[in-house]
């Protein structure tokens, strides 16, 4: 039987799966807005088939990007009220839903926020630093940075084959920030000719050992950066640390459509298109959360917080802030 959802939520999905909303931040905030909407507007049934009914919403937004592990915490997030509560008619649990939708949404934009105070403190004037792909967190450190008064230098990828890049340049110059767009291939160079003093990137999921999945081509970066003995540093929200990877599960590298990197190939010629890679821990000098800065060995930690506290209380918490480097 075809799920029915409002148009709005049935936009959402797609817009996700097709990368019309880029980002793992962005996408958890929309996939609890999706929810938020499908609570808000479903009136055909009691209780039992409105709690089936949110289980299928949320089955369907999961099912649109595999990789990013924002999509089912945030889900996971809004559907643990309705998986850990009894209610007493179909009003009580809606307005649970929505409620904690509209927490989660404030929640992931006060992180990024906190996140832009906090990593702002590494920047010093006379940075040339080096990033890749789009990230709401490290434009928030970047940004704060600036408006700070310290005077820096961006260098941004393109990050093919989808030009996330052009986003970040693009938005960093509305800001006033000098930003240099350069090709993925040209990393190394850059690195070397223009004396690149950081690498600041996000981060789609962090693993339970420390390991950052993040836009294809960040390993390569981080490997770039360790050979110069640069700075490599990753600014995410905690809800991006993955509890699946406390028990082994792996992470799954999303494959995307090989007409991305080149529409009609001439015959005989195979394309492959991995939306991400996995950056090891030994490569990554700290992780900038909105609780603070953590080494990446302490991953697993903020999953056992994860565990215990809901993302709102965690982010009460505060870990001893490291800004060497």
């Amino acid at each position: 039987m075809t799920l029915v959802v409002p148009e709005e939520v049935r936009r959402i999905a797609e817009d996700i799966q097709t990368m019309k909303i880029r980002g793992a931040g962005r996408i958890a905030r929309a996939a609890a807005r999706a929810l938020m909407i499908a609570a808000q507007e479903y009136k055909s049934g009691g209780l039992d088939e409105f709690l089936d009914y949110m289980e299928q919403v949320a089955r369907l937004l999961v099912s649109t990007r595999p990789t990013a592990v924002s999509l089912p915490n945030a889900v996971n997030y809004v559907m643990k009220v309705l998986r850990e509560n009894r209610f007493q008619d179909i009003e009580e649990a809606r307005k649970a839903v929505i409620e904690a939708a509209q927490g989660f949404i404030e929640y992931s934009e006060q992180a990024v926020k906190r996140i832009g105070e906090i990593g702002a403190r590494l920047i010093k004037t006379g940075d040339r630093i080096l990033t890749h792909c789009n990230s709401s967190a490290v434009e928030s450190i970047l940004v704060t940075a600036w408006r700070s008064g310290k005077r820096f230098h961006v260098y941004a990828t393109e990050t093919r084959p989808r030009f996330q890049g052009y986003i970040t340049a693009r938005n960093l110059a509305k800001a006033g920030i000098p930003v240099t767009l350069v090709p993925d291939s040209a990393v190394l160079q850059v690195i070397e000719a223009k004396r690149i003093t950081r690498v600041i990137v996000g981060a789609d999921t962090v693993t339970a050992n420390g390991a950052v999945i993040n836009k294809i081509g960040t390993s390569q970066i981080a490997l770039a950066a360790r050979l110069h003995r640069i700075p490599f540093i990753v600014a995410t929200e905690t809800y991006k640390f993955s509890p699946y990877t406390v028990v082994g599960q792996p992470v799954e590298i999303e494959e995307r459509p090989p007409e991305e990197v080149l529409e009609n190939p001439p015959p005989g010629i195979r394309i492959r298109n991995p939306a991400f890679d996995a950056t090891p821990p030994e490569y990554i000098d700290m992780i900038v959360t909105e609780r603070g800065i953590i080494p990446p060995k302490s991953a697993a930690l903020v999953l056992w917080e994860m565990f215990r506290r809901s993302p709102v209380e965690m982010s009460q918490l505060r870990v001893e802030e490291d800004t060497t480097g």
